[in-house]
């Protein structure tokens, strides 16, 4: 799936960059084995893997990694093919040297990166074979790269802990459970139990997935064939970017050691029992799980947020746009529905059940129209499309392919800059000939009095804006967002954290 994991997803390129470093010793055999120093500014230079060598070695040349890439996300790209024996991180070169235990090993590795688009930290980056067969490093120079690689090799091998390093005593203290209970922070994009699928299963045969929402958090139980998988999955994952900038994974060991899956669904999956039925939307958790999370996994599935609540001003009730518009600061509306017999309540339908819990714990009590909102989820599953022909007086409106979608990009900045709503906007998409009059005008035609304005210093294609009131800022957004100002220029607007 494109755009999954930019942070940790690697390939393989070649290129023409130098290694440079210092010879402290040679080997009888030339090139086949090298001594250098770990921060790679030395003034002595050779040319030893400045193109593709055809030959394989179990020594890798990585190049034109992000400067701020860690030991652990370097060594992570070896431990899906083999044991990882030697690591040389060249961070003033922004280059790292991997060895592996094999010469298979490292064949297999890039074997498997050739057809993957290189990135690590959403930045690609070039993997070829060294020339060098082996590598010695000043392990007093590399210490911080040789203990992390310590602390790995000492879970790999089921040994005790190392003494003498530094690392964390969870980085070395060997899996006991070989299930994962994976947090997502920061979702702004809807993870899926097939996301979750693609990005462990690099470290080990996955046999079985459990989702769930606990306390506003999408949830995961992951269970591996072997603890040592789920082992070396925490280490190269733990703190990782599913997408860029957001959906945070936190990981930790489960006290479980074994996951009992009823049903094959969105929600669980046991990929060792391709048998089992749907569930036809029943708790995917066998009874013991479900009990622990009855309250939380009865949300799950519900990409349908309805908002109600008694309003009053300008028509007498609010329009699809104007829960559209609200709504669509959370997340992408797909489908609004207004109730017939009762005008002033809806039907929103959210991308995803996630944005539709943003929506919720973020507009539920705020005022709109004079009237206070309450947002719950519903327990609709979609918002139904009149059938053609039935006239439902406009009541139903489809908002899939609505220029109003702030989402659509995965990565966008706008993941973000999401924030509770606030009497300060942030406007972008200025045009250069509109100034600060005509926008405070603008925003004053939306009933309400402008308190504040600010150009950002270095650009002015965006301001802030303040209000009087949160309610005012409400109201102007609605009208406001997407406004045509000329130019082809359409105002952006969204909720700020700032104040004037």
């Amino acid at each position: 799936m494109d755009g999954i994991l930019t942070d940790v997803t690697v390939g393989i390129k070649r290129g023409s960059d130098e290694l440079s470093g210092t010879i402290l010793s040679s080997s009888n055999s030339t090139m086949s084995s090298v001594v250098v120093t770990a921060n790679g500014n030395d003034s002595k230079k050779f040319k030893g893997d400045d193109k593709m060598i055809g030959a394989p070695s179990r020594v890798l040349h990585i190049r034109k990694l992000p400067s701020e890439v860690m030991e652990t996300e370097v060594i992570a790209l070896g431990l899906p093919f083999g044991k990882v024996t030697n690591i040389l991180m060249l961070k003033g070169k922004n280059q790292a040297f991997l060895e592996m235990a094999s010469e298979e090993a490292a064949i297999t590795m890039v074997n498997y990166y050739t057809a993957v688009t290189p990135h690590l930290r959403n930045q690609p980056i070039y993997i070829q074979y060294s020339n060098h067969k082996e590598l010695k490093t000043d392990n007093a120079l590399n210490q911080r790269a040789q203990a992390v690689l310590q602390a790995v090799t000492a879970v790999q091998t089921a040994s005790t802990p190392l003494t003498g390093t530094t690392v964390s005593e969870s980085a070395v203290t060997p899996a006991q459970s070989p299930v994962l209970r994976v947090i997502i922070d920061n979702m702004y994009y809807p993870v899926t139990l097939d996301v979750l699928y693609q990005i462990f299963s690099k470290f080990g045969p996955v046999l079985k997935i459990i989702t769930f929402t606990k306390n506003n958090q999408f949830q995961a139980l992951l269970q591996y064939s072997d603890p040592m998988n789920a082992q070396q999955a925490k280490l190269a994952l733990d703190g990782q970017n599913i997408y860029n900038a957001c959906c945070t994974l936190r990981i930790d060991f489960s006290k479980l050691v074994n996951l009992n899956v009823k049903y094959n669904n969105d929600k669980s999956r046991d990929y060792t029992r391709p048998d089992l039925p749907s569930g036809d939307g029943q708790s995917s958790m066998d009874p013991a799980i479900a009990a622990a999370f009855a309250k939380e996994s009865s949300l799950l599935g519900t990409p349908a947020g309805m908002m109600s609540g008694p309003y009053s001003g300008g028509s007498g009730f609010p329009t699809s746009i104007s829960f559209a518009q609200t709504a669509g600061v959370y997340g992408d509306v797909q489908r609004v529905k207004i109730l017939y017999n009762k005008k002033d309540s809806a039907l929103v339908q959210m991308t995803d059940v996630n944005q539709a819990q943003l929506a919720m714990s973020h507009l539920n009590g705020q005022k709109m129209y004079g009237k206070i909102i309450r947002v719950t989820l519903s327990k609709h599953q979609t918002v139904q499309l009149p059938r053609e022909g039935l006239d439902d007086q406009g009541l139903t409106k489809d908002f899939t392919n609505s220029p109003l979608h702030r989402f659509k990009k995965p990565g966008s900045k706008n993941f973000q800059n999401i924030f509770p709503p606030s009497a300060t906007l942030h406007l972008s998409n200025i045009p250069p000939l509109i100034t600060e009059d005509n926008l405070k005008i603008l925003f004053t035609n939306t009933g309400g009095k402008v308190k504040g304005f600010k150009f950002f210093q270095r650009d002015h294609k965006m301001a802030l804006l303040q209000m009087c009131s949160v309610e005012e800022a409400i109201q102007a957004l609605i009208d406001l967002h997407n406004y045509d100002l000329g130019e082809n220029h359409h105002l952006r607007v969204s909720f700020s954290k700032s104040t004037i």
